[in-house]
């Protein structure tokens, strides 16, 4: 089963760092980002990549061109100024019936076994990852005259589940391909169909948007059990 990890935008919001390589290239206790998505995936079972580049092109293949990891590595040149849909419709003809994708700035411990068995069994042509939104600020809870209650720092909001990526789709969702970006057209006309469904999950998830979340990632690297590999141990 081929698994199509984005990794062609130019991560502006990382600038000056993704200067001179892209963001899924940036270290994470010595090794890519992207290394360690690919590591998710082959710890689990899958081995067959496409991965959808555009921008610095050059240095991921070069990377994988001097290391051996045990998968199959197919980079495709996706263009360097499209959009998600873009560029998983790129990739339209490397698929078979069933295909994985995710984007190539985020880590996670969602068992891809059960993530497929819930894709299996609905009737829909895709599923979103999701896992409840963990805001950055702290939240405010009043009464009727505006009196503050309570303070909760950085809470979990559980009403509202947010896009991790980890996609799982079937190949007929191609017929229903309708706009340029996943998040703000492809996904949302899916949904009024009534094609697109989502594994919640409530375990570990981190993107990297930042120089912080770089930093913030290269520490958890060193503990002796990142939280992104806990599937890895079968959970």
């Amino acid at each position: 089963m081929k698994v199509i990890i984005l990794c062609g935008g130019r991560g502006i919001r990382a600038f000056p760092f993704t200067e001179s390589l892209p963001k899924p290239m940036l270290p994470i206790g010595g090794s890519p980002m992207l290394m360690h998505i690919i590591s998710g995936f082959l710890a689990q079972g899958f081995t067959d990549f496409v991965l959808a580049a555009g921008y610095r092109r050059q240095v991921i293949e070069d990377y994988f061109e001097r290391k051996e990891i045990g998968a199959r590595i197919n980079t495709l040149d996706t263009g360097e100024n499209v959009d998600t849909g873009d560029r998983i419709l790129a990739c339209k003809d490397l698929v078979g019936e069933t295909f994985l994708a995710t984007y190539g700035d985020g880590l996670c411990d969602v068992s891809l076994r059960r993530l497929l068995d819930f894709h299996e069994h609905h009737e829909g042509l895709a599923t979103i990852t999701s896992v409840p939104l963990i805001t950055q600020y702290g939240v405010l809870e009043t009464d009727g005259s505006d009196r503050v209650l309570e303070i909760r720092e950085k809470p979990v909001l559980r009403q509202h589940w947010i896009n991790v990526g980890f996609f799982v789709f079937r190949r007929r969702v191609f017929d229903h391909w309708d706009g340029r970006s996943l998040e703000r057209e492809v996904f949302p006309n899916l949904a009024r169909k009534g094609l697109l469904f989502t594994y919640k999950h409530e375990g570990f998830f981190k993107s990297m948007d930042s120089y912080k979340d770089q930093q913030d990632f290269d520490e958890l690297a060193r503990s002796s059990q990142p939280p992104w590999r806990l599937a890895q141990t079968g959970r």
